[in-house]
């Protein structure tokens, strides 16, 4: 079975689960998945940079703490903590943190490419 069609346990524990690096000032932790899910924490220091990209996975996303200026199709918008959106499969988008934060997000279906740099 390959890691992109394994899941993690039912209950996942955060002091269980390892940083990853993500970009400058950026680090990720898996948080959950399956094949057809996956929820993921990013911490971002301030002026951290989730930089423009687009990938075939529909994703959502909640600010969890922090400040974000997030662009999505060309359209930029500053979110806080309770905010969230949306971004449609292949949609160029990416975020720049004016106050140190965190997003959670929800990626459907999982990421390979996240299990695979674990």
């Amino acid at each position: 079975m390959s890691q992109s069609d394994s899941k993690s346990s039912v209950f996942v524990f955060d002091s269980g689960q390892p940083w990853q690096e993500a970009g400058a000032g950026v680090r990720r932790k898996i948080l959950g998945y399956d094949g057809e899910l996956m929820a993921v924490r990013f911490a971002f220091e301030t002026n951290g940079v989730g930089a423009l990209h687009s990938h075939p996975h529909r994703q959502t996303s909640v600010v969890a703490s922090g400040v974000f200026d997030v662009t999505i199709a060309g359209r930029t918008e500053r979110l806080r903590a309770g905010d969230g959106y949306i971004v449609p499969p292949g949609a160029v988008h990416g975020a720049v943190c004016i106050e140190a934060g965190e997003l959670i997000d929800s990626f459907a279906p999982a990421r390979a490419d996240f299990l695979e740099s674990r």
